[in-house]
């Protein structure tokens, strides 16, 4: 199990090709599961637990992992499921998210596969909106097709961890208060929790959301318009996307905007639960303007009001 990430820092060369590398695991003997090698720190066998009393019926606990102590979620029980009962398969899956280190107490860890997004799907309709998969995937693992449900670990998140989208006092300028109303966002996320959160956040600003749940479906929307004869940049003050995505992820998304003459110049932040300067360098790579780790209501409110001034500057100029 050591080994099981060993090389996941030569693994970023996969991102922004449309590629994504999944950890395989199990949390009940029939279904395979995954998440993005990207928000994996370390796979360890499940180690002693402290009790957290008064904490969320989720957590089991507090793992000590190298003197740092990690809140573990209980995956099985945070999706639905009975809670995993104690056993030689239990294992700890350590992950970062929006700047927070967790653990996953999931069962058998299977191991890493190489996909590209195109190959990676929305949930069906069916399943309702509240289900927890952000995606699903057809595997040949074993001599099997095997259907893989890729967690959607933002919400999972969002239901132990409380995320405040009431701005700090003095973020909002309120000279600009007037002038966001009837400008329009784009944000483009898989995960419907992210969406809610930027949605909500934004609405505080009067401004227009618009959303679009994977890379392709954005892009499809942004080339409609220019087939419309509209200027893409006009309509939208900026488009706010996720990194990783079904069927096209937001570099991919980005590449092909800036490689379109006709909407080349739209403003593009990404904003994602992956963080560090591995982000960094890909936001110059594909050509991002801003990067916002996720959730920072009171940046992401900055970013805004910063773009809505460089559009009135130029327009005052012009």
């Amino acid at each position: 199990m050591a080994n099981v990430l060993a090389t996941v820092d030569q693994r970023t060369k996969l991102v922004g090709e449309n590629r994504l590398e999944l950890l395989l695991f199990r949390i009940n003997s029939t279904q395979l599961f995954a998440i993005n090698v990207f928000k994996v720190k370390e796979v360890v066998k499940l180690p002693p637990l402290n009790a957290m009393p008064g904490s969320h019926p989720h957590i089991s606990g507090v793992a000590n992992i190298r003197g740092m102590s990690i809140p573990v979620i209980d995956l099985r029980s945070a999706i639905g499921f009975s809670p995993i009962p104690p056993g030689d398969d239990a294992n700890m899956i350590i992950t970062e998210y929006n700047r927070s280190v967790q653990g996953f107490l999931v069962g058998k860890v299977e191991h890493i596969i190489n996909m590209t997004w195109s190959d990676i799907m929305p949930p069906p309709k069916t399943a309702g909106r509240n289900n927890y998969l952000t995606a699903i995937t057809r595997i040949e693992y074993q001599g099997q097709s095997h259907l893989v449900s890729i967690i959607d670990v933002e919400k999972v998140l969002a239901e132990i961890i409380h995320y405040d989208v009431r701005l700090s006092e003095g973020v909002l300028d309120e000279n600009l208060v007037h002038e966001m109303s009837g400008r329009k966002i784009l944000i483009v996320d898989d995960s419907s929790t992210a969406r809610r959160q930027v949605r909500e956040t934004l609405s505080q600003l009067g401004i227009d959301i618009i959303e679009a749940s994977d890379g392709l479906q954005a892009l499809n929307l942004l080339q409609k318009w220019r087939d419309e004869g509209k200027q893409v940049s006009k309509e939208l003050l900026m488009m706010i996307t996720d990194a990783e995505m079904p069927e096209m992820d937001g570099y991919k998304l980005t590449y092909e905007v800036r490689n379109d003459k006709a909407m080349a110049d739209l403003f593009i932040t990404l904003n994602t639960s992956l963080s560090g300067s591995f982000n960094n360098a890909m936001v110059e790579k594909v050509g991002c303007d801003r990067f916002i780790s996720k959730f920072q209501p009171d940046l992401l409110v900055e970013v805004v009001q910063e773009r809505l001034r460089q559009v009135l500057n130029s327009q005052a100029m012009s």
